[in-house]
């Protein structure tokens, strides 16, 4: 497997990572436990070593599955996790970053992920009531004692990362970022590039959408994240078909999959990206994994690039509650 360096502080992590929390939240029905701890560990062995999972993701479970299946090699893999809610008795009470707060969360993690340090430690979503000075120092005060090596930032908008970046050096901001949402490369890609910050796109498939498994007559069971997306909307479906006609087109090309040009058009953007796929499904793991070797020439990235131009996704990409925890 490719390997990728992100951030100036030089964290080396496979081209292509694993996201977890699909295994244990937001995309029912979950495997049984075993299923996926094999399926971490078979990752490990087609050479993933960036695993990213979360304190909300359950809460608590999925930290605690990736400890266990990671454990046997945790001194070959890099494990993110993240901080930023209240959690105290389990239920998700909302944004916290207090200082108090994210010292006690990430003794809890260390617990949970069954290690003494946390690879990359982000801040989930940007806390109005907290300083992000206060928080980057925090993070600091952790690094200084060996319970992180990294500080990382997850939805956080220009200004948050370039005063975080002052205290606390970021190694990686993470957001969603796709063939289908590119905002990103607005302003948060040219900052990344100047500060020296890797990036860490997560639904690089679009959820599930740009695999091309799903159309306007696909069902989700009742809990499914995706039922309250507006981008998933019946008639948001129908219109954003295009996307993965598209990526249809370029795949028959290459003899490749909607799934593999999607990522290999990511990893081709800027040698510091490094996605994070997540699947509960070993044939779509392989998939994943053998994106990494598919080459896009210029040629086919300028096809994309200009056909994506004529096409405009419809469709928010979350519900307005979940908008208002996105710095911006």
């Amino acid at each position: 497997m490719e390997k990728r360096i992100l951030g100036g502080s030089r964290l080396e992590v496979s081209a292509v990572g694993l996201g977890c929390m699909g295994m244990s939240q937001s995309y029912p029905p979950f495997p049984e436990r075993d299923e996926m701890i094999a399926m971490i560990r078979a990752a490990v062995e087609r050479g993933v070593t960036f695993f990213d999972t979360a304190q909300v993701y359950g809460p608590f479970t999925n930290e605690e599955l990736v400890g266990e299946a990671l454990e046997p090699v945790r001194d070959q893999v890099v494990i993110a996790t993240k901080f930023g809610f209240d959690l105290e008795d389990g239920q998700s009470h909302g944004i916290d970053s207090r200082p108090e707060t994210i010292k006690r969360s990430v003794n809890a993690s260390l617990k949970r992920l069954r290690t003494d340090t946390i690879d990359l430690l982000y801040q989930h979503r940007v806390d109005p009531n907290v300083p992000i000075e206060d928080v980057a120092g925090t993070v600091k005060e952790l690094i200084a004692a060996g319970k992180a090596r990294h500080f990382g930032l997850s939805e956080a908008g220009v200004q948050t990362i370039r005063r975080a970046h002052a205290v606390q050096p970021v190694t990686a901001v993470q957001s969603e970022y796709s063939l289908w949402w590119r905002e990103p490369e607005q302003a948060i890609l040219p900052t990344l590039e100047d500060l020296g910050i890797g990036f860490v796109p997560f639904s690089p498939l679009g959820k599930g959408f740009l695999t091309g498994t799903i159309d306007e007559s696909t069902t989700f069971e009742s809990s499914d994240f995706r039922n309250t997306v507006p981008r998933f909307d019946t008639e948001a479906r129908s219109a954003n078909r295009v996307f993965v006609e598209l990526l249809d087109r370029v795949a028959e090309q290459k003899g490749a999959t909607p799934a593999q040009i999607a990522l290999a058009w990511i990893l081709a953007q800027k040698r510091w990206i490094v996605p994070i796929p997540g699947t509960t499904k070993p044939h779509r793991l392989e998939e994943n994994v053998a994106a990494v070797d598919l080459e896009l020439t210029g040629d086919d990235l300028q096809e994309i690039e200009t056909a994506a131009a004529q096409i405009t996704a419809q469709g928010q990409r979350y519900a307005e509650a979940q908008q208002q925890m996105i710095d911006r």
